[in-house]
């Protein structure tokens, strides 16, 4: 019976192999030796490692850098969501600063109106000694209060008291010929805001 097997059932790898004897055919000199089929394979799985090992370090490479660029923006925004914070909690501490001291300072007049004595005078003292038809303003029961502790002073300068219900307890306008200070308790209270770079308003809810 002969060996030979039918080409049908030939497997792909016994169809491209030599036949046994051409491998050990003598090259003549000058003939080019073509290589095997398991050459070939070989050749194939080596150069598919190469471009594996070469492409995966690539990616690796190009995936680190991803990273650190990603790392480097989130670094980034803490910082700035970091400032905001920093900011909104200043600006917030600021606002609690002010009410504070405004409900302290209504409840201060409240129980100590000679408070308004320091602020007659310091409106007094940026004026000139002698000045014509000066006068001050004032809610009547702090003109009660001021006659009763500086009426004799002032008359001797030639300060006049008036009332007016209008101005709030606390409050003041010194009037003279030539000028006018509003020491009004809303009008300093801006003032020490506006100082702060704030806008907040002397009336509060009580």
């Amino acid at each position: 019976m002969s060996d030979a097997v039918a080409p049908e059932k030939l497997t792909a790898w016994q169809r491209w192999e030599l036949p046994t004897f051409e491998a050990n055919r003598v090259i003549r000199p000058g003939e080019v030796q073509l290589p095997t089929a398991s050459q070939i394979e070989d050749m194939q799985r080596q150069a598919h490692a190469e471009g594996f090992q070469a492409g995966h370090a690539e990616g690796r490479a190009e995936g680190l850098q991803k990273a650190l660029q990603e790392n480097q923006r989130l670094a980034e925004l803490l910082g700035a969501l970091e400032r905001n914070v920093d900011e909104q909690v200043a600006r917030e501490l600021l606002d609690l600063s002010l009410d504070i001291a405004r409900q302290m300072l209504h409840q201060a007049l409240k129980v100590n109106p000679e408070l308004l004595l320091g602020v007659i005078r310091e409106a007094i003292g940026t004026l000139p000694h002698f000045s014509q038809g000066a006068h001050l303003v004032l809610h009547p029961d702090d003109a009660v209060l001021v006659r009763e502790r500086m009426g004799e002073q002032l008359t001797h300068s030639g300060w006049k008291i008036f009332e007016d219900a209008r101005i709030e307890r606390g409050g003041a306008r010194v009037e003279t010929a030539n000028s006018q200070i509003d020491a009004s308790l809303e009008t300093r209270w801006k003032h020490v805001v506006a100082a702060l770079g704030k806008n907040t308003e002397w009336l509060v809810q009580e």
